[in-house]
């Protein structure tokens, strides 16, 4: 297999390439994800926030000891989330979902900590459940403030069903006092991949729809979307935002950021399986799959970074790179390159550990990638193998 030269490339990009035993492979790049872990954890100290990992962007829990080392708990989108950060996670566990079924959020109340409810109906239904179990209720809000241009991860679009608006809360409120008193926190998701401008932006929304809830909250959940951990975010800013907020109302800040806690921290190592050509378009044949196994590439959609690899036309050599599946649409993108490529050759795609694996499929019968972890030593172990046996029993 022909791999770039060990000298001026990154250790762990090398060390996935040259150290996988077999491809597919989601490979977790230990380095990294504690380097994520020690930025957030400055925060929390600095800022006296609680951030929560985000279970629905990452969910190796393989690595849960070592995250629970830095961070309070996990946030989970349901019953399966909230168990696995229960039974995997020391720390809080907390939950949100659009909607619970009633033999859920029995089970819920048993092992979360705090609850919170997407509508006004769930919670007048069903918080009783939660306060009796001694749990923590909040209620999502909508801020009508969106920070974004794509709809489809906009929660504050016109008709959006995720929170509740002011003035149905207003107005609930009015009627319900007493129930009014089973709410201890509140919790607003408005954010994806953004940084702390959108979050000032929001919170100035956030304060002038929902202020005089506010001052009766113990908590304040800012939800998910802060990419705390990129390069360009404004960290300072972020430390001050928090600290003014948790001060003027009293309250205790949550964070839950899922891909900020393992963000550029892993890699998906594929291997050439053929090259065909098309009117001048040499293209790749991989034994990975954008639908697959890295479905966000066709959903965002976006183009991964590729380990030793350029734009179109940047380096000598292009190639559109695809998978072997039936879907004509299954391109992960064009990439140039130094060097030729052939059959065989192993490429590296990187910042793999976000919504790769809590996504992935076997659409045409494809095998999922192993789990392995590339340790600080750069040694890679193996966590978890699939079989024929994981794709036929999850159809019949």
């Amino acid at each position: 297999m022909a791999y770039p030269k060990q000298q001026n490339h990154p250790a762990g990009q090398y060390a996935a390439l040259t150290s996988v035993t077999h491809t597919p492979a989601y490979v977790l790049d230990e380095k990294k994800l504690l380097k994520n872990l020690q930025i957030l954890k400055s925060v929390q100290y600095q800022s006296g926030c609680k951030i929560l990992l985000a279970q629905k962007a990452f969910s190796m829990f393989a690595v849960y000891p070592l995250i629970s080392e830095y961070l309070d708990g996990t946030t989970a989108s349901g019953l399966y989330e909230a168990k696995l950060g229960r039974e995997h996670f020391p720390g809080e566990v907390h939950v949100f979902s659009p909607a619970y079924k009633f033999t859920d959020i029995l089970e819920i109340a048993e092992i979360a900590d705090h609850v919170v409810f997407n509508s006004l109906q769930q919670f007048k239904d069903l918080s009783h459940i939660c306060c009796n179990a001694g749990k923590s209720v909040g209620l999502r809000i909508n801020p009508e403030c969106s920070t974004q241009e794509t709809a489809i991860y906009d929660p504050c679009a016109p008709g959006s069903r995720l929170g509740i608006l002011a003035e149905d809360l207003d107005r609930f409120a009015n009627h319900h006092k007493d129930l009014m008193r089973r709410v201890d926190g509140l919790h607003f998701h408005t954010l994806c991949e953004q940084n702390v401008d959108a979050l000032e932006y929001t919170l100035k929304a956030v304060e002038e729809k929902f202020s005089k809830y506010l001052y009766k909250c113990k908590w304040v959940n800012f939800g998910g979307g802060h990419h705390i951990t990129r390069p360009d975010y404004d960290r300072e800013l972020l430390i001050k935002l928090i600290k003014n907020f948790s001060e003027k109302y009293q309250v205790q800040v949550y964070l839950e950021p899922g891909e900020a806690i393992a963000l550029n921290a892993g890699y998906l190592v594929t291997e050439i399986l053929d090259i065909v050509e098309n009117h001048g378009t040499k293209i790749l044949i991989l034994d990975t799959s954008a639908s697959c196994h890295m479905p966000d590439v066709l959903e965002m959609p976006y183009r991964p970074p590729l380990f030793d690899a350029g734009q179109p036309g940047e380096k000598r050599y292009t190639y559109r790179l695809s998978s072997c599946t039936c879907l004509a649409g299954d391109i992960i993108g064009d990439y140039s390159f130094d060097h030729e490529l052939y059959i065989s050759d192993r490429l590296c795609f990187e910042d793999m550990m976000i919504y790769s694996m809590v996504k992935n499929n076997t659409f045409n019968g494809m095998p999922l990638p192993d789990i392995g972890i590339l340790n600080n030593h750069n040694q890679y172990e193996i966590i978890r193998s699939f079989n024929y046996q994981d794709f036929k029993e999850r159809l019949s």
